[in-house]
């Protein structure tokens, strides 16, 4: 096991201002860097097929930029290049978050028809005010052309993820500038705004979010990826959600481990449910928390068909829904029954609430084997600071354990932190020192429990002053409410303490495998073998490798 320091790292803050790296609501927004000057863009679309164009709309101090595209897999590979771009400085309307930026179209280049499927990450450079150089990064995705994929591996981003925790304009999923006194999270986010700063691309020394501290007793909780953020002005959510922190570490390691990989975004799962025709296999990875209806039906119907999906991700909570072509997501979350338009319509299984609210009728179980209100915190704040790190493993004779030279009772991918911080489970009983799902947990039939570790949607502790405590037990109350009705006292009890889990279950003729937790990815950033070798033999089963 690593031996871990028993302090907290230091970035230079006050106390003040590391109550305000947590507390605070601080996001990017034109006009930030003064007279440094600055530039930002944000592309039409989120990704492109061979042949497409991409349309950036820039927004610059300078008046000329240079753009450097890259191609951001298991290798690094520049694929464009261009200096010489003329610029301007656009006005921003004031909601940007929630209605776009409005800018025009300032630069367009097509995609090359020898572009590799795969994650593209731009970047704009050109001379600050100051005669320094600034800098804007971009993501695009370009998807797969159609057609039969045999041996290759479908990695779908969870772009409805990004949307939701981009903090650009001031407003998303979770803090915002709306309401009449700027101070409510947007129910809707637009995709027209540049990415916050650290999710396309994060120095190696960025925190995560579960803690790298063994916590000693009584100790008030302290968050280093929130503190981090505020000392060196990346996004205070860069580790929530994004490319950097999540979805690149899953390409990278299957791509230098052999396996070919396409990249696609959810929005082509939602519009475009035919491009998993041809594929084996399917994986999604990371912090995967927002979906649409239609993502789900793309991905039942896959399965049902005989196709094979790879979970290694957790949090599989909130039902969105895209508007405006897709340039506009919708998620009243906690106020939708108040606010929602599906509660006072015909509709209201198409409410932007958590998946398994009762009306909704569609638990996340459904789909992918747990439900995201059976987790979901785990190893920061003041849920299971101390925790198992690993999952604890139950049936170690199961195919995807094989290799891996894990025992019952193992913890699995504890080295490198693959437990948390948010991770999905179910309602299990234990017979016989093994785990079994209740038969009112909504599992699929068929379904194994593998690992299970514990979980808390509460921070309970009386070690911790009410005003030191940033989750609280606010998202437990919300559980109660949504699952029974009322966020009692006596309702809390039945939903604070959560678990996080490792499932498989046939379904049709397809199989789901589903690792609930969004860290997986932090055991392939951090090589850990086991974990290494358990993502192969889920990968390989499904390719038809053995």
């Amino acid at each position: 096991m690593n031996n871990l320091p028993t302090e907290f790292p230091d970035f230079g803050l006050t106390p003040d201002q590391r109550r305000q790296a947590v507390r605070g609501h601080y996001y990017e927004w034109p006009g930030m860097d003064g007279e440094h000057g600055e530039i930002w863009c944000y592309s039409d679309r989120f990704s492109y097929r061979p042949g497409e164009v991409v349309a950036l709309h820039v927004s610059s101090t300078a008046a000329n930029f240079r753009i450097a595209v890259v191609r951001d897999g298991g290798t690094e590979t520049k694929v464009f290049e261009r200096a010489g771009i003329a610029a301007r400085w656009q006005d921003t309307l004031d909601q940007c978050s929630v209605e776009g930026c409005g800018w025009e179209v300032s630069f367009e280049f097509p995609v090359g028809d020898d572009w590799p499927s795969g994650a593209y990450r731009v970047t704009l450079t050109a001379d600050g005010r100051d005669g320094n150089p600034i800098h804007c990064q971009h993501l695009f995705i370009v998807s797969p052309r159609p057609g039969k994929k045999p041996g290759r591996v479908l990695q779908v981003a969870a772009t409805g993820t990004w949307l939701a925790y981009n903090t650009w304009g001031g407003s998303n999923h979770y803090q915002g500038i709306t309401g009449p006194h700027r101070d409510q999270y947007a129910r809707m986010v637009s995709t027209q705004r540049p990415w916050c700063r650290g999710f396309v691309v994060l120095p190696k020394e960025a925190p995560r979010v579960p803690l790298e501290v063994a916590v000693p007793p009584k100790t008030v909780p302290r968050y280093p990826h929130m503190e981090w953020a505020f000392a060196t002005g990346h996004s205070k959510k860069y580790a929530s959600s994004g490319w950097a922190s999540y979805d690149s570490h899953f390409f990278r390691f299957a791509e230098r481990a052999g396996y070919a990989v396409d990249l696609a975004s959810q929005h082509e799962l939602h519009f475009s449910p035919d491009i998993l025709d041809g594929y084996d296999c399917v994986a999604f990875v990371g912090h995967d928390e927002y979906w649409t209806w239609e993502m789900r039906d793309a991905v039942d119907a896959y399965v049902e068909r005989g196709g094979h999906a790879a979970r290694f991700a957790g949090n599989f909570m909130w039902q969105t829904r895209l508007e405006d072509e897709g340039r506009r997501q919708v998620c009243y979350k906690y106020r939708a029954r108040a606010e929602d338009p599906a509660y006072r319509g015909d509709d209201v299984i198409r409410a932007t609430n958590s998946w398994e609210a009762p009306e909704i009728g569609r638990p996340g179980a459904a789909t992918f084997g747990l439900n995201a209100t059976r987790g979901v915190y785990a190893g920061w704040g003041g849920c299971a600071p101390r925790g198992v790190r690993g999952f604890p493993v139950y049936r170690p004779e199961h195919w995807a354990f094989a290799g891996t030279g894990v025992y019952y009772g193992d913890l699995l991918g504890a080295d490198s932190h693959v437990y948390g911080y948010e991770v999905d489970g179910l309602d299990h009983e234990i017979r016989g020192g093994l785990p079994y799902p209740t038969a009112d947990s909504g599992a699929p039939d068929g379904l194994q429990i593998l690992a299970v570790g514990m979980a808390s949607q509460v921070e309970e502790s009386a070690d911790i002053p009410f005003e030191d405590q940033f989750l609280g037990d606010e998202d437990g109350r919300f559980t109660a409410e949504t699952l029974f009705g009322e966020a009692s006292d006596a309702n809390l009890e039945k939903v604070k303490r959560g678990n996080g889990m490792i499932v498989n279950f046939p379904r049709g003729k397809g199989e789901v495998f589903h690792a609930g937790s969004c860290e997986w990815v932090a055991g392939l950033l951090r090589q850990d073998a086991m974990v290494e070798r358990m993502t192969k033999n889920v990968l390989d089963r499904y390719l038809g490798r053995k």
